[in-house]
Order: C-alpha cells, then sequence, then structure tokens
C-alpha cells in the first residue's frame, strides 16, 4: 500500500513539474503550426517536423531557411549545429541514467530538450525512470498537439492574440528559472552571464546563426563550471 501511495506520489510530483513546460510548450506549438501554414508546408509535413525533430529552436529556423529558398541539405546542417547543445545536455545526464533500462535510453534521449534537461537537472532527487518517462511524455504531447492545433485553426485567431503566441517561450523560460533563482545566487549569475556572452557574440557577428548560440552555450557553461568549482572551494 504504501509503495501504491509512493508511485502515485511520484506520478503528481512529475505532472506538477511538468505543467510549466506545458503551459509553454503549447502556445509556442501553435505559433508554430500557424507559421508553417503560412510558409505553405503541408499539414503532414508540419506535424512530421514537430514529431521527429522535435526541437522548437530548429524547427523556426527551418521555417526561415524554407522561406528564404535554402537546400534541404544546409538546413539539416544549421539544425545539427544549433542542436549539438544537447550533446552535453545528454553527457551530464547519462550519469543519471546509468541505471535505468537499457532499452528506454533512445526514447528517454529524444525526449530531451532545454527545458526538460531544466527540469532533471534542478530535480536530481526525483530522478527515476517513471518521473523522467512521465515528463518527457507530457512535453512531448504538448507539443506535437499544440502544433496540429495551431495549423489548423491559427488562421481565425485574432492578429492581436497570433502575434502573442510567442511570448509563451519566455514565460516558460521564467517559470523554470525564477524558483531555481531563489535557491541560489549562482544560478543568477550563471543566467546574467549567457545572456552576456550571447549579446556580445550576436552583436559582433564574429559567428554565424546558430553557432553563435553553440559558442555562448560553450563559453557559459564553462563559465559557470568554473564559478561553482570555486564556490565549493571557498566552502
Amino acid at each position: 500500500m504504501k509503495r501504491i501511495k509512493s508511485f502515485k506520489q511520484e506520478i503528481r510530483d512529475s505532472i506538477v513539474l511538468t505543467l510549466p513546460i506545458i503551459i509553454g510548450y503549447f502556445p509556442i506549438a501553435m505559433a508554430f503550426g500557424l507559421l508553417s501554414k503560412n510558409t505553405s508546408l503541408s499539414f503532414r509535413d508540419t506535424s512530421l517536423l514537430s514529431l521527429l525533430v522535435y526541437a522548437g529552436a530548429s524547427q523556426f529556423m527551418a521555417l526561415d531557411l524554407i522561406s528564404a529558398g535554402v537546400s534541404w541539405g544546409s538546413i539539416i546542417l544549421a539544425t545539427f549545429l544549433l542542436n549539438l547543445r544537447h550533446m552535453m545536455m545528454s553527457a551530464s545526464l547519462a550519469v543519471e541514467f546509468k541505471d535505468f533500462p537499457k532499452k528506454y535510453i533512445p526514447l528517454l534521449s529524444f525526449g530531451i530538450t532545454d527545458e526538460t534537461f531544466s527540469v532533471i537537472s534542478f530535480n536530481k532527487d526525483k530522478i527515476n525512470l517513471s518521473f523522467v518517462l512521465i515528463l518527457n511524455l507530457l512535453s512531448y504531447a504538448s507539443w506535437n498537439i499544440g502544433t496540429m492545433v495551431g495549423y489548423g485553426v491559427g488562421e481565425i485567431l485574432p492578429a492581436s492574440l497570433q502575434s502573442s503566441l510567442n511570448v509563451g517561450l519566455y514565460a516558460m523560460f521564467a517559470a523554470l528559472l525564477f524558483p531555481e533563482i531563489k535557491k541560489s545566487k549562482n544560478i543568477l549569475l550563471i543566467s546574467l552571464i549567457a545572456v552576456i556572452v550571447y549579446v556580445i557574440l550576436f552583436y559582433s557577428k564574429l559567428f554565424s546563426s546558430g553557432w553563435d548560440i553553440i559558442v555562448a552555450v560553450i563559453i557559459s557553461s564553462l563559465l559557470g563550471l568554473k564559478l561553482i568549482n570555486n564556490s565549493k572551494e571557498e566552502l
């Protein structure tokens, strides 16, 4: 009986922690579905982009490149470069997933996004197979349902509402970040470092679009790691 109650509590915890992602993903995915329709992609192709690629920033970038007439090979390469950060995320979580059945690893890996990675990283005490599966599944479902709804009904929405859909992206990141900032000043400092590094790289035009994000992530991660190590040494 205690185990059943514990399992139910784990499910509730997973759902509660996933809610900010669900709330954030749905309007952003609707915006993607709407923009994809305006780019003249079919419902099938739009749905497959979310079902198989499942990478918001890359999907929006792909729409811009498609509109510009860029070749599919170049789009695939740009998407690969933009998503290189997922290699670091996966490497970071590999230690946490080492005791999971191997057959689930491909499924868990596919579900790792910036947002699910953040939730898992900040809740390592809750990590188990059911927690990660529920987190990934609900997030994935929200993104794909939002995409299809946006494609199907997006055009009937008022123009003001269409333009405000992307605000959900910032609200989602805020919902994930602010609770952690309250717990640690280092999180706030690392976040500010990441913003400053990216802004400098973006406006300096030292790197092409996509590469500026990747380099900013690497530099910010290294500086953040150094900061955290220094803090531990002081303690």
